[in-house]
């Protein structure tokens, strides 16, 4: 492995004291204070993340929706100027080359976020498969992604920006200045259960825009949050995690994403061996799993149905809000229903849970 990337934030996380981990070949803040006050804080306050490791890849032309139709199995003739939509990027096979956000600008310019890890990968899939005539353009060196994020972020967000932040609904985005007269796209999206917005801004600007929103939102409670209590957010909500719940092998159906899948929509990749587990059945799914006893279900742990070895969880972690072992399993048997009893093996010893339901958390 060659030398690590670092986003534009990378100094600020030091100053702050940050402890940095190697996350999808960068180096990223795991926490700052502590992942639970980081956790908590952005279920009661604001918090910001970094996210600039984050991909950003640019389709256009009048060929661009016909290429991304083929590609993903969400409905991209569904979207909208302003509109946001989660999809899957879809292989041959009916597995996940990745999870997107795809924004629709125009008719003819479809901006991408991808996931870090994916960066190359995705960029070279759309690449390859496009027969199409379509502009496709790697920008993920372009931007730098700031997440604000918490139930007091869209009122912070508006005293500091002057925009109507509250009128862009769930998935929808627009652009706009930040204050220093900076360039942003605000997007109305998340990765943590929680009001807010990702502002996708220059490299060079955020340093600036980090700063000054941790200044002003001092009396909404602040504070800068990382990878950390960004993983128990999203597990808390029932979120994927690309390489966890969704893989090349797992498909959107095994994910419990049946929602994204159009299989209505026409032929794209994949549609074939989605077809046959939405008529055939599937034989296995990924479920929510709350640990009855005391213990946290890690990734890799076994799982039991009937004291019989039929699974495994693919993330697991403690709830703060809850104050117990959450986690989401890939189980060979596709009958079970919520608080059907199943065994996890933590340190070689069962302890008792139960199927649930997501997200964990309800939020009002």
């Amino acid at each position: 492995m060659g030398e690590l990337k670092r986003t534009p934030l990378y100094e600020e996380h030091i100053k702050a004291g940050a402890r940095m981990v190697e996350f999808s070949d960068f180096e990223m803040p795991v926490q700052y204070v502590g992942v639970i006050k980081e956790h908590l804080n952005t279920r009661e306050n604001v918090s910001l993340f970094d996210v600039s490791h984050m991909g950003e890849i640019l389709v256009e032309g009048k060929e661009a929706a016909e290429l991304l139709q083929k590609l993903t199995a969400n409905d991209i003739s569904k979207m909208y100027d302003g509109r946001a939509q989660y999809s899957i990027l879809m292989n041959e096979n009916g597995g996940a080359v990745d999870d997107i956000v795809i924004y629709r600008f125009n008719e003819e310019k479809y901006f991408i976020c991808v996931n870090a890890a994916n960066r190359e990968k995705d960029f070279n899939w759309i690449s390859s498969h496009n027969d199409t005539g379509a502009t496709v353009l790697n920008l993920s060196d372009e931007y730098a992604q700031i997440a604000v994020q918490g139930p007091k972020s869209i009122p912070f967000l508006e005293e500091i920006t002057g925009l109507e932040l509250s009128s862009v609904k769930f998935y929808h985005f627009l652009t706009g200045k930040f204050p220093g007269d900076i360039d942003t796209i605000y997007s109305r999206t998340g990765y943590t259960g929680e009001k807010g917005f990702e502002l996708y801004i220059s490299p060079d600007k955020a340093v600036f825009v980090w700063n000054f929103l941790l200044e002003k939102g001092e009396k909404y409670g602040i504070l800068p949050a990382g990878l950390g209590a960004r993983d128990t957010l999203r597990l808390e909500m029932g979120y994927p995690l690309y390489g966890h719940e969704l893989t090349d092998e797992i498909t959107p159906l095994e994910a419990g994403l049946d929602r994204f899948v159009k299989l209505e929509k026409g032929n794209f990749f994949g549609r074939e061996t989605l077809l046959k587990q939405k008529e055939g059945g599937l034989r296995r799914k990924i479920y929510p799993i709350i640990i009855k006893e005391k213990g946290i279900p890690r990734e890799g742990y076994k799982i039991l149905v009937n004291s019989v070895e039929n699974g495994y969880i693919t993330s697991g972690t403690i709830s703060p809000v809850l104050k117990r072992g959450i986690g989401v399993g890939m189980i060979e048997n596709i009958h079970l229903k919520k608080l059907d009893e199943v065994d996890i093996i933590i340190r070689d010893k069962n302890f008792k849970a139960i199927i649930w339901e997501t997200p964990f958390v309800k939020k009002k």
